[in-house]
């Protein structure tokens, strides 16, 4: 029985080969982030008022012009083919059918085209800006045209985290080890639910920029990695800003300071987040410093946060303490690789019930009630 993301968690070991489980559930170097980004939800205990009526609860949230259900949203997620066959149209649906948001990376397996139908109300495009300009602009001028809501720009994997773990399962750079083949070879679901569909999954955003003999697997994450622009500094952000007309996040901040850099170019919010992990290890938790920014930004600018969430509970002490939303990421996958789109839309119900029965047990009911003094440091 799957009942939470642990559940979800030992369901995809089972189900993926090795290479594949460790690529979406492993961080960088020791892992010392991946492993505070969870343990720091214990540090906060709810103090729940009592004798009041909530027995009717409002989770809506608006988003600079996104209304949603519950104050949830589908994390950016590279290279999701890899979990299943056609993942990210299930990702959109699934949050489509939920009326939460739905951010698409850059390097996912479908072109934001063929995705933005399956979700066209709460489709954001998340952008890592590459060397290549024109590319960018073209990125950002198909993100008009298919119509996506906002802009999110990745600003913290310009230099990629040290993934210990991916690397124990190459022989070289995109090559697995014989090891990993056995591995995949007593996956035959997987490879039936994965390959066969469709082959080797490749980058369908990046597709129209790639020679042919790049456009599957390691061809194009050797392409991305290279075309990254390691030059992006808050020039490059203002100059992203004078193109694109819409709302425009930064995904990746982590002080109060860099807070305080975005909002003075005109971004509409940002994303707190240490990349699940992923990139500098030893870093903060999100959790760490959303008090400390939102009391530098005032309470009218947008503050999304990522990194660590697997429960209602972890949803509502990040409201509590100011976020307006949340993005899940690893559940989320988990579910794809396990189960497919039904089990993404049942661990979407999953956390908005538990969302819902967190706020009711606080006596709330609405999510601007919910405020610092609900939780007490351990």
């Amino acid at each position: 029985m799957i009942l939470n993301a642990h559940d979800l968690r030992k369901k995809a070991r089972q189900t993926l080969p090795g290479f594949a489980f460790d690529y979406i559930d492993g961080g960088a170097d020791d892992e010392y982030t991946l492993r505070h980004n969870t343990a720091i939800f214990d540090r906060w205990m709810f103090t729940p008022s009592v004798l009041k009526n909530a027995s009717q609860r409002d989770l809506s949230v608006n988003l600079q012009g996104t209304h949603l259900s519950a104050p949830l949203m589908v994390a950016p997620t590279g290279y999701n083919g890899m979990l299943r066959h056609h993942a990210d149209h299930m990702l959109a649906r699934a949050a489509s059918h939920a009326n939460i948001g739905y951010m698409q990376s850059t390097v996912s397996t479908a072109a934001l085209e063929d995705v933005h139908p399956s979700a066209p109300d709460n489709h954001w495009f998340q952008l890592y800006v590459l060397k290549d300009r024109e590319i960018t602009l073209d990125l950002l001028k198909r993100a008009q045209q298919a119509g996506c809501k906002a802009l999110v720009v990745s600003v913290d994997a310009v230099h990629f985290g040290n993934r210990e773990r991916d690397k124990r399962h190459y022989r070289r750079p995109m090559k697995l080890s014989w090891r990993a083949l056995a591995g995949v070879a007593m996956k035959p679901g997987w490879v039936i639910r994965t390959l066969l569909p469709g082959g080797v999954p490749g980058f369908g955003n990046l597709q129209p920029y790639l020679p042919p003999e790049l456009q599957k697997g390691a061809g194009g994450a050797s392409y991305f990695a290279n075309q990254m622009d390691k030059t992006l500094d808050w020039a490059t952000l203002e100059w992203l800003r004078a193109r694109w007309q819409g709302p425009l996040f930064i995904k990746g901040i982590m002080t109060a300071q860099d807070a305080r850099q975005a909002q003075k170019i005109g971004a509409d919010g940002i994303v707190l987040s240490n990349h699940g992990g992923r990139q500098l290890d030893s870093t903060l938790s999100p959790m760490d410093v959303l008090s400390e920014v939102r009391n530098q930004v005032g309470p009218d600018f947008t503050l999304l946060a990522d990194s660590g969430f697997r429960r209602g509970t972890d949803v509502v002490k990040a409201l509590a303490l100011g976020a307006n939303a949340v993005l899940i990421g690893r559940p989320l996958l988990y579910a794809v690789a396990a189960g497919g789109e039904a089990l993404v839309q049942q661990t979407l119900t999953t956390l908005i019930q538990e969302i819902d029965l967190t706020l009711a047990q606080l006596g709330c009911t609405r999510l601007d009630e919910l405020h610092p003094g609900m939780l007490r440091l351990k």
